[in-house]
């Protein structure tokens, strides 16, 4: 090379960044916008390709002879041919800019005209010497490719290289470059592979693995040089040729080819990255950026599917299967979960990391199918539970995340809740001992299995039905009884002295008991308890709230329907028409009537007219009441059958109650509040001051038990107004009985409660019974109704519909003996011809 290019070739090197700040100022405008739109074109090509950034330099180059030569690339020097072959090819170059062009001149025309005329001659076609040179341009290219594979300088640029591969391309020698830069390149690969296996004989899996990184992103680096020098080639002759490939694919191939796949080199690659895989799970150290950029070495040499997922996948599922089967011995079922979660979030961040994300799915099924399918049994049985009984919700949302990944998980999680819902609750109730909590503990039970479904298992429908059906299950398992406590827990609740709760929390408590009874089947035994006790609040004055009590019927209403609250509401509407009958009663007295006894004026008379067919049936008892209290009686019946002509009322002993007022000691006077069947006793001892058990029993005709219910709460209970002999808290015939003058209390009012007698079984089979013979009549009104509408109708379907209209359950066979009655009643027939088909008989 000639000093005047050495001094060139220094200027523009040491001049790189002057040249690019005043380029506007040391090029033409038409040289600048045509170097600018051929860098931008290379640079994204060559971007793309290879995956650098877009912002890489390139140097341009001012001949210094006043010519320029543009090109999209320019490099770093290379100095593999000799100074004379470069000028040679310089020179040839240089007819590009002419190509048979002459320059245009101007020739004057005589001084008279002044005018000047411009001349365009003929072109004229010159042979190109480049086709007779194509060896000489070739050796060129040839040595500087070898010399970018050594890593080598050279004194020759990427722009005057680009521009012989460009020249060559123009005179059809395309495919000849290609073929000849195939085979350089796949030379080159051979050569590397074989000082790869000469260098990792002996060495560690590690060190071999960050061997092969370093020759491929060397590799990569030369192949990304390569390729900017023929450039050109690339973007024109493959296009051109649907046969070939890009010079990076090309490149790519041969690597694959005599590297990769060369002498097991692949193989102890992929196993090499499984052990750090390995590691990485064990929690061992490990480099992430190598295993990264090796596995992106096969993606890139698209063999990461046959080459090395494959395998990768067998060996997660055989650690995995490994591990899982260690842990499940190992850890109770919290640790275990966790475990598990923890699992998933790491395979989850290692395909992130460095894994393509086809394999997400299928690496998540292997960890999915090793720890949860493979010992879901295990995990159901091992505590379930347990986590429901200790309520452990936050385990509880987990094991339902983790079993909702695989098919089977959540249905056998259904089965296990199902299983653990129904053994509690049959255990409760069965439980006899714990029939006085057993309304609240349910309730209790069953707001936690509500939390648990709402904040575990995300209220999922399916988890929603298999509690409704499991609480139907254990809880009809004692219907009658459960149907009794919940109307005296709501009795309980809803009387005077009631102090636990506020009005929010009785109504809450209310929805709660809604809720639970919904589930009882047979909802009559509810109606008929409830009503019992109901009648008590309101004869007695002893319900807390009218307002609370209308609100349960409202709920009642809502849930049922108005068949089941419609004798509830009308006992409320006989108490509101009682209290005007009363008023109007007090002013008849007042005006009419007194005695030389009893002025019925001055008494505080309460009457309850009771519609019966609204109210419990009572036991119609005969007793022999107090001639002052007979008359008042029919005083009232009197006046209120001349208000409604053609009624009759039937006075109920066992509900009257009353106060009187009594004196004992010196100065003790009490007001007791009593039963009529306590007064009537009471009022005796104002004739003689001890009475025998026979002689009270005459006087009163009140029944056996009944009587030794009432002495008994008069001489054994809390406040003992009278004293018997011999002493004891049970009361027998012989026993003699006469006041307590050392009586005394600190109330001046005082209500002296009847002995409640325990239902003994017999009582509570009449109870049964009573039920039995109402849902009799139920059952025949619903079949007649039927009958009536359709004329007639099969018999499997008249069963159907009969069990739809009925708030109890009935079994077939009972329904068949109700059907038969009636046919023998004539309400009904059956068909001559077939049996199953009946007639209505009007």
């Amino acid at each position: 090379m000639s000093s005047g290019e050495n001094l060139r070739e220094l200027t523009i090197l040491s001049s790189r960044k002057r040249q690019q700040q005043q380029r506007n100022n040391d090029h033409s405008l038409e040289f600048h916008q045509q170097f600018e739109s051929k860098r931008s074109k290379a640079s994204q090509i060559y971007c793309h390709s290879v995956g650098l950034d877009s912002t890489s330099e390139y140097v341009d180059q001012q001949t210094m002879e006043g010519g320029g030569v543009d090109s999209p690339m320019d490099g770093p020097n290379l100095s593999s041919a000799s100074g004379s072959q470069v000028q040679n090819v310089k020179k040839q170059n240089q007819l590009k800019t002419t190509n048979g062009y002459k320059n245009m001149t101007s020739s004057g025309s005589s001084s008279k005209s002044g005018a000047r005329k411009i001349v365009i001659r003929k072109f004229q076609r010159r042979n190109d010497p480049t086709a007779s040179n194509f060896d000489t341009n070739w050796s060129v290219l040839e040595d500087s490719v070898k010399k970018i594979q050594e890593r080598e300088s050279a004194s020759v640029t990427c722009v005057e290289l680009y521009n012989m591969v460009e020249h060559l391309c123009q005179m059809n020698y395309a495919g000849e470059i290609y073929a000849r830069l195939q085979m350089l390149i796949g030379r080159f690969a051979e050569a590397e592979s074989a000082t790869l296996l000469d260098n990792s004989q002996n060495v560690s899996s590690e060190t071999f693995l960050a061997t092969l990184n370093r020759l491929w992103e060397a590799f990569c680096q030369q192949l990304t040089l390569t390729r900017s020098v023929f450039l050109y080639l690339d973007r024109t002759y493959r296009v051109q040729s649907t046969s070939s490939v890009s010079i990076w694919d090309a490149g790519l191939d041969a690597f694959r080819r005599h590297i990769v796949e060369r002498c097991g080199i692949c193989s102890r690659t992929v196993t090499g990255i499984l052990q750090l895989i390995e590691k990485d799970r064990r929690g061992i150290q490990i480099n992430k950026q190598l295993l990264k950029s090796l596995i992106r070495i096969f993606m890139n040499l698209q063999m990461y599917d046959r080459a090395f997922e494959r395998e990768f996948l067998k060996a997660t599922e055989q650690f995995y299967r490994e591990e899982s089967q260690q842990k499940i011995q190992e850890l109770d079922l919290s640790l275990y979960l966790h475990h598990v979660q923890k699992r998933i979030a790491e395979e989850e961040e290692r395909v992130h990391l460095y894994l393509e994300y086809g394999t997400f799915s299928k690496l998540i099924a292997i960890v999915e199918r090793c720890f949860i399918s493979a010992y879901l049994d295990t995990i159901i049985a091992k505590g379930v539970d347990q986590l429901l009984s200790e309520h452990r919700l936050a385990d509880l949302a987990l094991l339902f995340r983790l079993l909702s990944r695989v098919r089977e998980g959540l249905p056998a999680l259904k089965i296990a809740f199902a299983d653990y819902i129904k053994k509690i609750g049959k255990t409760m109730v069965m439980d006899t001992d714990r029939d006085k909590t057993l309304v609240s503990d349910l309730m209790t039970f069953k707001s936690g299995l509500d939390t648990v479904i709402t904040d575990c298992f995300s209220s999922n429908e399916k988890f929603l039905h298999t509690l409704k059906d499991s609480f139907d299950f254990f809880i009809n398992t004692r219907a009658n009884k459960i149907a009794e406590l919940i109307a005296k827990f709501m009795d309980s609740k809803l009387r005077t002295g009631n102090k636990e709760c506020s009005e929010e929390e009785l109504d809450s408590v209310m929805d709660r008991v809604i809720i639970l009874f919904r589930f009882v089947q047979g909802k009559d035994i509810f109606e008929a308890f409830y009503k019992k006790d109901l009648a008590k609040r309101l004869l007695l004055g002893r319900s807390a709230s009218v307002d609370a009590e209308k609100a349960m019927l409202s709920k009642l209403r809502t849930e049922c329907g108005a068949g089941l609250t419609q004798k509830l509401e009308g006992m409320f509407k006989d108490m509101e028409l009682s209290k005007d009958f009363c008023n109007t009663f007090k002013q008849y007295l007042e005006a009419n009537h007194g005695s030389k006894d009893v002025d019925f004026g001055k008494l505080e008379v309460n009457v309850c007219v009771l519609t019966m067919g609204n109210w419990p049936n009572y036991p119609i008892t005969e007793v022999n009441i107090p001639p002052q209290l007979a008359e008042l009686g029919q005083i009232c019946a009197k006046f209120y059958t001349s208000k409604h002509n053609g009624r009759k009322l039937q006075w109920q002993y066992s509900l009257t109650s009353g106060v009187l007022k009594a004196h004992f000691g010196p100065g003790v006077t009490k007001e007791l509040e009593v039963s009529l069947f306590q007064a009537m006793i009471l009022l005796l001892f104002n004739d003689k001051t001890q009475w025998g058990y026979e002689e009270l029993a005459e006087s009163t005709k009140i029944e056996k038990t009944e009587l030794m219910r009432t002495l008994q709460s008069l001489a054994c209970g809390k406040f003992r107004v009278l004293l018997k002999q011999p002493k004891g808290k049970e009361v027998s015939e012989g026993d003699q009985f006469f006041v307590n003058d050392a009586f005394n209390d600190r109330l001046y009012r005082i209500r002296i409660s009847q002995v409640q007698m325990r239902e003994t079984e017999q009582e509570h089979q009449q109870t049964e019974e009573q039920i039995f013979q109402d849902r009799q009549y139920q059952i025949d009104a619903a079949v007649v109704r039927i009958m009536k509408t359709r004329k007639k109708i099969g018999h499997n379907q008249l069963i159907a519909e009969v069990l739809t209209q009925l708030r109890f359950p009935v079994k077939a066979i009972d329904l068949k003996k109700r059907i038969e009655s009636l046919i023998e009643r004539e309400y009904m027939s059956r068909d001559k011809e077939d049996a199953n088909l009946y007639h209505y008989v009007a």
